[in-house]
Parts: structure tokens; sequence; C-alpha cells
């Protein structure tokens, strides 16, 4: 089989993206993925150095898609429904992206931490907390950002794993987003002057 000329780290990205996204890791090796690109597996590694590089590749590009969503959703809205739009958009994520989103939290094998521990994580838990920010006035307001990241993420592992059941979680995550809020821009008043 001739080398492909057309063959670039971008193409491959893609493809494996699209080949993870379906069925998440199980799904990509270098050997499906060279068959998805029909080309022999070898002539992957003229591009990509291994199965774990490809996947710090497609953890970062989770972290830019759920980025981007966050942002997306919060634009054009006040700091209070930005970060109300943003927190359905990271939940919509999670649903309709998880093997993205589980890929996220996989510690990586190019070093000790998960794909947030990559310029693309920390772009995105940036975005999160400048969104929370805006809403409590503390540009570095770490504690608030904490409790929505940690409760987004276990309403999401909990919806994952169908703990929620037939019925849903019902208005119950709404009641703890907007507690977290309320929280925050409680704190925000009170720390400015009257």
């Amino acid at each position: 089989m001739p080398y492909p000329s057309k063959l670039t780290p971008e193409t491959i990205e893609e493809v494996a993206w699209t080949l993870f996204q379906a069925g998440g890791p199980d799904a990509l090796s270098m050997r499906s993925l060279a068959d998805a690109l029909g080309v022999r597996a070898g002539s992957l590694y003229r591009h990509v150095d291994s199965r774990d590089a490809l996947l710090h590749a497609l953890a970062q590009r989770a972290a830019r898609d759920l980025q981007a969503e966050l942002v997306r959703a919060a634009e054009g809205h006040l700091p209070r429904n930005a970060l109300q739009a943003a927190a359905g958009a990271y939940l919509h994520y999670a649903r309709t992206h998880p093997h993205a989103y589980a890929l996220l939290l996989v510690p990586d094998a190019h070093g000790p931490a998960n794909g947030l521990a990559t310029d693309a994580g920390k772009a995105l838990w940036n975005t999160l907390l400048g969104l929370v920010g805006a809403l409590s006035g503390d540009l570095d307001d770490t504690d608030h950002a904490v409790a929505v990241w940690t409760f987004l993420h276990g309403a999401a592992s909990l919806d994952r794993a169908g703990i929620y059941g037939g019925s849903g979680p019902r208005g119950g995550i709404d009641l703890g987003v907007n507690a977290i809020l309320d929280h925050a821009q409680d704190a925000g008043r009170r720390k400015r002057p009257s």
C-alpha cells in the first residue's frame, strides 16, 4: 500500500476523534485507525508517536470543545444567566460526548495528571473561573468555581451511571446550580461597598 500524500496529523486526529467518539477507547487502536484511513498501521508512526500521544491530543481536543461550548452558551448573557447556560452546556456535552468527557478525567500517559491538566484543560478552567468571577465580583473566585465544577461533574457522572433513573434528575440540577450561584452572588454583594 503506497504512503498516501494526504495523511497529515490533522487528518489522523480527525479520524481518531470520530472512532473514539463512536466507540470509546476500545475502538481506537493504531490498527483500527489505519484501517479507517486506508493505510498501514506503520504509516501512522510518521505522524504520531503512539496511541498514548494520540489520546493526549484527543483529551486536549475534548477540553477545547467543552470550553467552546461553555463560551458559546454564555455569550450575550448577564453573569448569572451566563453561568446557568454554561452549566446546561456542560451537562449536555457530558451527555452527548460521553467518551470525550470521560477522557478529560483519565490519567495521561504523558504526565501524572489527566486531560484537564493540559493547556486546553487549564483554558477550560479559566473560562469557568471567569464566568464565576463575573457573578461574584472576585476574578479569582476559586471556591465557587470549584463548587460549580464539582456539582456539574457529579451530576454528569450520576447521569452517565443511570442513577437518576427514568424520571431523570427533575429540578434537582437547577436547584443545586442555583444554590451555588446564589451563594456566589451573595458573597459578591458582601464584598462590594454599599
